[in-house]
């Protein structure tokens, strides 16, 4: 029953969603069938498109360095990062969805707030294909000055954002995040529960709801070595340690 509370309050705007399908099929029955089938082919769209955008995010979390984002995206890299990131968002194929668990990813691995935004709005309105229809149909003069001010707009979002929304404000609760005074960390949303740095540093790592979790950062000399075996034998390669 608690683990039901639990999901439950996890999944609130499901809960939302699936009661208002509930009223709709008992008070307009006909509009219930049509929303079913506009409902499933936005889901057969996340089944096609998800999956790849998941195990990129998971390949990026396991290959490339934190500092590599953080040179790149993060809240020190100033212009640069913003082109990055506007060009980022324009280059991307794919619905605006499919930017949110890249942007997540970004965020856990040190970008800033301002650059997410910038991916985000970029990714949702200035794609180059997109560019291309929009010159066809409405003209290249039309294009230009709405693309202009559209991206003076979204540079604007992002710093006021920025002053706005800090990175402690956003949900990190699967995220285990390095900083100066944290050596170990780990990123427990691509965790896939085996158990294996349980097993190895017990006394380091323990399983909460099926997903590694840090116990403490205190770290002898001695205990850096099942630490280590911990990082090299983690199969998802989430671990991080900085001795």
């Amino acid at each position: 029953m608690t683990q039901l509370k639990e999901n439950l309050k996890n999944n609130k705007f499901l809960v939302l969603v699936l009661m208002a399908y509930v009223g709709v099929s008992i008070y307009m029955p006909d509009k219930f069938i049509h929303s079913l089938g506009n409902s499933w082919y936005y889901i057969k769209e996340m089944l096609m498109i998800m999956p790849v955008i998941l195990l990129l995010t998971s390949l990026i979390t396991a290959w490339v360095p934190r500092k590599t984002i953080e040179n790149a995206f993060g809240s020190n890299s100033g212009i640069k990062g913003s082109v990055f990131s506007f060009l980022l968002g324009s280059f991307s194929a794919g619905p605006i969805y499919a930017a949110f668990p890249v942007c997540k990813m970004l965020l856990n691995k040190g970008a800033s707030i301002s650059n997410i935004v910038i991916i985000l709005s970029t990714w949702a309105v200035i794609k180059i294909p997109m560019l291309i229809t929009e010159s066809k149909f409405l003209g290249p003069e039309f294009m230009a000055v709405r693309w202009i001010l559209t991206t003076i707009a979204i540079f604007m979002m992002g710093f006021i954002t920025a002053k706005f929304v800090k990175t402690k404000d956003l949900p990190a609760d699967d995220i285990e995040l390095s900083s100066p005074e944290n050596s170990l960390s780990l990123d427990r949303e691509y965790c896939i529960g085996c158990g294996v740095c349980t097993k190895i540093a017990p006394s380091h790592f323990h399983m909460v709801n099926k997903k590694a979790r840090i116990m403490t950062q205190v770290i002898t000399l001695a205990e850096q070595a099942s630490i280590n075996e911990a990082v090299e034998k983690c199969p998802a390669k989430i671990i991080r340690f900085h001795p």
